[in-house]
């Protein structure tokens, strides 16, 4: 079975067993009995966050997803937002094509950064996601005026909710827990499944690397890409963690520090249309991995935002299509 195809077997799925839930079992229950029934299904239910915990009383109906790759985590567990960003520059839908069909209506689009609660309000929701941002209390304050708000676990760096967390809390929130163990269990299997299958991984020093608007950088741990990289066995480079002052995900890189990127293993990618820039920047193609055939360059914009997009849905789709090309640059 393809990815899409397992990713809408999955949606089905989430959305046959609420449907199932909701049936009537041909008993002769009075309808105040069953209705009183389907409203005591798992709610209210409390998620433990950043802001302190937070209590869904009864079951969404109107979700707005706010926080970076909420969405695609809701409509993985079966659930449409009514509301959503698109962090990733997308159009359209604001997901990725790891999630396409998987909306029956399109959400409307919200900012990513600038917050309009008016806009926010206005889509009269019941619950707002918003586990993976920045931290910011006043966001929060501003939200939770609205409706109840999941925001970041406690004792992430900004952005920092790991795919693991992120499905863990939307799966809380929503009533679908069952769901969310089984997204978890898919996902982290087919990691597994590539860590398995390229032993030569284990212990290999790995520096991921991003350009934007003529400035490099390396991303630490605490960020989904270094993560999914450890996950398949890779050590994220010592001299790039030296970089790192536990405040962000990220670390810039001077352009005569590029020698910072060179690991067994590198692995950089555009951020926008400049990725002619990366072929032809002279100093990064003179370092070791670049010159020992080593550097790997994203080119894929499709592939670069699923490497980026930190959604369990996402993340499959990478280790799917960017675990051949680790592959073929350590062979």
């Amino acid at each position: 079975m393809t990815l899409r195809l397992a990713l809408r077997a999955t949606a089905a799925a989430a959305a046959a067993l609420l449907a199932l839930a909701g049936c009537s079992t041909g008993s002769e229950e009075p309808e105040a009995e069953a209705t009183a029934a389907a409203g005591a299904d798992g709610f209210p239910v409390t998620v433990a966050t950043a802001f302190g915990d937070v209590t869904v009383e009864e079951e969404p109906q109107r979700v707005v997803a706010l926080g970076w790759s909420d969405a695609e985590t809701a409509l993985a567990l079966g659930v449409q937002p009514v509301g959503a960003t698109d962090w990733l520059g997308f159009g359209g839908e604001g997901v990725g094509p790891w999630a396409e069909g998987l909306y029956e209506e399109a959400p409307e689009i919200l900012p990513t950064t600038d917050l309009d609660p008016e806009a926010v309000a206005a889509l009269q929701p019941d619950l707002i996601l918003d586990t993976r941002q920045d931290g910011d209390q006043a966001r929060y304050d501003a939200l939770s005026q609205i409706a109840p708000v999941v925001g970041p676990p406690e004792g992430v760096i900004e952005y920092g909710t790991t795919w693991q967390q992120q499905v863990d809390l939307v799966a809380q929130a929503l009533g679908r827990t069952e769901e969310g163990e089984q997204l978890t269990e898919e996902t982290e299997a087919a990691i597994a499944e590539a860590r398995e299958a390229h032993p030569g991984f284990e212990g290999t020093e790995v520096a991921v690397g991003a350009y934007f608007a003529g400035q490099y950088g390396a991303y630490v741990r605490g960020d989904s890409r270094v993560d999914l990289m450890e996950q398949l066995g890779f050590t994220n480079s010592p001299e790039v963690e030296a970089l790192a002052d536990g405040s962000s995900f990220y670390v810039n890189v001077a352009r005569e520090r590029l020698d910072v990127l060179d690991a067994d293993l590198s692995v950089v990618f555009p951020i926008g249309d400049v990725v002619e820039e990366l072929r032809g920047d002279e100093l990064l193609q003179g370092i070791g991995s670049a010159q020992a055939g080593r550097l790997v360059v994203l080119e894929d914009p499709a592939l670069v935002n699923a490497f980026s997009s930190g959604s369990a849905l996402g993340i499959r789709y990478a280790v799917e299509e960017a675990v051949p090309l680790f592959a073929q640059a350590l062979a």
